[in-house]
């Protein structure tokens, strides 16, 4: 399974919400993995793309501003 897709453009995370695992192994693979201020925390993993300062959320799961689409 890849972690990621291209949709309208924008390189989403396919894992949704509830991929701690993935979204955590992906950070630790990140070059550009940065955490996000305290109050925007949403897991406990500290390096989980879900806890990084270049997400934006979406109904579903998040935009990483970082990854090129393919």
């Amino acid at each position: 399974m890849t972690a990621w897709m291209e949709i309208n453009g924008k390189t989403v995370f396919t894992g949704g919400k509830i991929a701690f695992e993935d979204a955590a192994r992906e950070a630790e693979n990140c070059p550009f993995f940065s955490e996000d201020c305290e109050d925007e925390l949403f897991c406990d993993d500290e390096t989980s793309c879900y806890n990084c300062r270049y997400r934006r959320w979406t109904a579903e799961s998040f935009e990483c501003m970082k990854r090129c689409p393919k």
